[in-house]
């Protein structure tokens, strides 16, 4: 189960964060923002690419949108989105639950500077109703992901 692979994820990393679940889905930003109780903006979203013949998982402020441009100036290529059942294969999470976290495999894993707006954000935690609040900073140094600039 995918969220089992994030509790573990965190149990070898960083034992002091848990896995938040709700009862609600937290599938969408909307979803939740609501479900947590902040505003949309501080949910962290991850979106799986593929830019050339590499995937690749960027984590974005929940209201950013990806500018092609500043994609293929940082990656080289255009990002294409992955299919359901792609980012479920490359991540082993499901779509609504898609985190950098618990990675069968490693994957290049990009921060958004738009996370930088933010003290604390909720990325997902391998299910549709799971998250775990964290700072973006520290989310980047357990990921060992990039700082990058590739939304609008």
């Amino acid at each position: 189960m995918s969220i089992e692979t994030v509790r573990s994820f965190f149990a070898q990393h960083a034992p002091d964060i848990n896995v938040i679940e709700t009862e609600q889905s937290s599938a969408t930003v909307a979803l939740a923002a609501e479900a947590h109780g902040v505003e949309p903006a501080q949910i962290a979203k991850t979106i799986c690419l593929k830019v050339g013949e590499r995937t690749v998982l960027v984590v974005t402020c929940g209201t950013a949108k990806l500018d092609n441009r500043k994609c293929k100036d940082v990656f080289g290529a255009k990002p294409r989105m992955l299919g359901v059942d792609q980012v479920e294969a490359a991540t082993s999470h499901p779509v609504g639950g898609v985190c950098p976290f618990g990675l069968p495999t490693p994957l290049p894993i990009y921060c958004d500077l738009s996370l930088q707006a933010f003290a604390e954000v909720l990325p997902a935690a391998g299910s549709p109703n799971s998250a775990v609040r964290i700072s973006p900073e520290r989310l980047a140094v357990l990921t060992e992901a990039t700082w990058v600039d590739v939304c609008q």
